[in-house]
């Protein structure tokens, strides 16, 4: 499939990501919207807990970009299947393989995110 397939919020949530865009990547959820992250201890919630997540997240890059692998799209939901290519703070390469299942609400926001992908394996990397 191609970017074309890929609801507008979702193809900025991935762009957001690889420009380091922490706001960018929070105005793609609704502003009650919930992302279940892994490693998580409770689901992120609204714009502020979001936006902590993502500029945690991004803290730890030069440079990370996620290409969408396969998408899937059924009615308001989509799920992409990823890969993510980095580079850490520290000059180490990581690489991060994962799905995202994402639904859209009637305005076209990220409504709910369930990730799943692995946060352990990514610090390793990130760690040597």
């Amino acid at each position: 499939m191609t970017v074309e397939t890929i609801p507008a919020a979702v193809q900025q949530y991935f762009a957001a990501i690889g420009k380091k865009d922490a706001d960018s990547w929070v105005s793609c959820f609704h502003e009650e919207g919930i992302s279940y992250e892994p490693g998580a201890p409770t689901a992120l919630q609204g714009h502020a807990a979001l936006g902590q997540f993502i500029r945690g997240v991004l803290a730890l890059f030069q440079t990370i970009e996620l290409t969408a692998d396969h998408v899937f799209v059924t009615g308001n939901r989509t799920a992409v299947k990823f890969t993510g290519r980095g580079r850490g703070n520290n000059g180490r390469d990581v690489l991060i393989e994962g799905i995202d299942v994402f639904e859209i609400n009637e305005n076209g926001k990220i409504h709910t995110m369930w990730g799943y992908w692995n946060p352990a394996a990514m610090m390793a990397q990130l760690q040597g």
